[in-house]
């Protein structure tokens, strides 16, 4: 993960928080780069929403995450549906 950008990031999160949330984003950039293992985006997913409960507060993260990085996190979670833990999933 070479990234330059910022992940976008509520500072009122604790450390743990926060790092459970750049999980998820980093997540989703494996599943961007070469695809991910749909068991593990999924458990990351479910740790990011532990931390963010409210869809318009995800909608806004992925809004800011897609416009710094240009990597859309929904494409992948509307992937999880279908797939088993052991698929690999990419956009």
């Amino acid at each position: 993960m070479n990234n330059e950008y910022s992940y976008p990031l509520d500072y009122d999160w604790s450390t743990e928080e926060i790092l459970h949330v750049m999980s998820f984003y980093q997540a989703v950039e494996i599943g961007y780069e070469e695809g991910v293992l749909a068991g593990k985006f999924e458990e990351a997913y479910r740790d990011f929403k532990e931390i963010v409960p409210s869809k318009s507060e995800e909608k806004t993260l992925f809004k800011e995450y897609e416009k710094v990085s240009g990597m859309v996190p929904y494409l992948l979670i509307k992937q999880l549906k279908d797939a088993a833990p052991s698929d690999i999933i990419k956009p």
